[in-house]
This record gives structure tokens, sequence and C-alpha cells, in this order.
């Protein structure tokens, strides 16, 4: 099942990633794609919202991952573990650099959400949720596929709202 979202203003980004955040669970993967601009991280700022999680979430380009803690004042019950390959690309190897970042320490106990991770990442769990993030080509609005793999994606997934199509 692949789930087709139109994202209007920068607002609508937060809040599909405040509800993609609310259906998280500890050990969820969430691998994101798209091209600068495209809204990765205020998707990432949304889920955060979602989480509860503590401390603003920007872009960790340059120190590549970022943990933020739950805040039970926010109702906050899991850490987010934000991770962004994307200066990893260029190495022979990218997926040996992710695994130096011990990135599946936390997997378990933890939702990660990994910017440009596409290809690289994958291994870290048994499933995971790509979200392709573009922008749409008649106007400045963005749009977020959502394509599941294993586990129990496809039912969580169907909760949320946006135009469901038939996927490979």
């Amino acid at each position: 099942m692949t789930i087709r979202v139109r994202l209007t203003e920068l607002a609508h980004t937060h809040e599909f990633g405040r509800r993609l955040g609310g259906l998280l669970r500890p050990g969820d993967l969430v691998v994101l794609a798209g091209p600068l601009g495209a809204g990765k991280t205020a998707l990432v700022q949304g889920i955060g919202a979602g989480l509860g999680v503590r401390g603003d979430i920007t872009s960790p380009t340059f120190v590549i991952a970022r943990v933020h803690p739950p805040d039970p004042a926010r109702g906050g019950k899991l850490t987010l573990v934000h991770a962004d390959a994307y200066r990893l690309g260029a190495a022979a190897d990218p997926r040996a650099e992710i695994d130096d970042l011990d990135l599946d320490a936390d997997v378990d106990e933890s939702v990660t959400v990994v910017e440009w991770g596409e290809g690289m990442v994958e291994q870290l769990a048994d499933a995971h949720l790509l979200v392709r993030m573009h922008r749409a080509e008649d106007d400045e609005s963005r749009v977020a596929e959502l394509r599941a793999t294993g586990a129990d994606w496809v039912a969580r997934l169907a909760t949320l709202d946006g135009a469901v199509v038939p996927g490979p």
C-alpha cells in the first residue's frame, strides 16, 4: 500500500508529522527521502511534537544524529533518534559509516528517523516506513508518499487521512 498526501503549507507538514508521530512505537524506523527543501526536517519536527519529545528539532546534518528524550510534561513516552545520512552518502560504503554510528543500539527502545537514509539504513530494523517527500509540479506544495515494509505498518497507516492508492 502507498499513501500519498498533499501538504499545501508548512503547518500541514507539521500536522501530518504530528499525526504520524502518534502512530509510532518503540523500534520503529522511519526513512526519509527527497531533495533539499522537500520538507523532511519539517516533517520530523511534527513527528517530534507527536511523540512529545524534548528539545528543538533541527537538521542534524553536521552532527549526524541527535537524541530527543521524551518530555513527560508533553505526554512523551518514547525517545526520538533523529539522524541525517546526507554527508555519509559520498563514502564508498555508507552502510559501514551508519554501522559506526551505533544507531541500532537505540532502535529497539526508541523511534529512529533518518533523513537521506534510503538504501543505507533499512538493515537497522526488520520493518520500516519509507517517506518520500517532493514538491508538487503545479505549485509550491509538498507531497509525502509513504510506503510500508513489514510489521503492521499497513494497518497503522490506514488510520491516516490521505489518498490511499495501490502500490507495489
